[in-house]
């Protein structure tokens, strides 16, 4: 027997009509992605406004299994807008992967609300990092890379612009004219965002994040990150910690 039959989407459609309910519209549905493929960062707001209309799908009678489906697809069609948009196809399935493997540990329908808003910001942050890369200069593609690779140590500009032959003070210009940021302040963000996925996602002492990351200790660290953040190391681990690794070592 035929799992699906058009008799069955035919009645289907009837009681949705008599009870004036409808899916969203392929437009509507498409045009978050579309917007996360470019890094446009409304891709929230349209993502947010396809949950809050109470217009999704209808595909288990468990009000939290139905939420995590709809929630897996929308990760799947996310990862696939990034991958269309430039993202490395092993860094975003990378990142579906373990979505989907936070998400099947929640308990809640506001938990897997809060998981769609981090994946979704996640992914059009990311997009939005790479069109702006795009537009960057050379020196300031060189610096980042730079950054990037050696966030466990401390950086300086001095550093930074011996990497690529250049005056201290006019790359510090140029990047602050490119970037909007400082590089002491690009520094921290980065760092930062490392240690926000460590406290989420490991036991790892907040002692030892400070070291890994070439903080001068871990009053340091905690300052920057509550001046970043908004929460204590601790209260951030206490809020959002989802570990993805079993046999993590425990916290001191």
């Amino acid at each position: 027997m035929a799992t699906v039959t058009d008799n069955q989407i035919n009645y289907r459609a009837f009681l949705n009509r008599e009870s004036s309910i409808r899916h969203h519209r392929y437009d509507e549905e498409m045009l978050q992605y579309d917007l996360l493929r470019v890094g446009d960062m409304r891709a929230i707001e349209e993502n947010q406004k396809i949950y809050q209309q109470n217009l999704v799908g209808h595909v288990s009678d468990d009000p939290l299994r139905n939420f995590k489906y709809l929630i897996v697809a929308s990760i799947t069609l996310a990862t696939r807008a990034a991958i269309q948009g430039g993202m490395f196809e092993e860094d975003a399935y990378n990142a579906s992967d373990l979505f989907i493997q936070a998400l099947d540990k929640l308990e809640s329908i506001e938990e897997c609300k809060s998981l769609n808003l981090e994946m979704f910001t996640f992914f059009t942050q990311h997009m939005a990092t790479l069109h702006r890369r795009k537009i960057f200069s050379k020196p300031i593609v060189l610096t980042i890379d730079f950054i990037l690779d050696h966030l466990h140590e401390k950086i300086t500009v001095q550093n930074l612009a011996e990497n690529i032959d250049l005056n201290p003070n006019y790359l510090s210009t140029i990047f602050k004219r490119e970037t909007g940021m400082t590089i002491s302040n690009f520094v921290m963000e980065k760092k930062i965002e490392v240690a926000k996925n460590m406290l989420q996602h490991s036991k790892i002492p907040f002692e030892e994040i400070a070291e890994i990351l070439s903080f001068s200790s871990q009053s340091h660290f905690t300052k920057v990150f509550k001046s970043k953040t908004g929460f204590t190391p601790l209260s951030f681990r206490q809020k959002f910690f989802c570990p993805i690794e079993r046999g993590a070592q425990d916290e001191n």
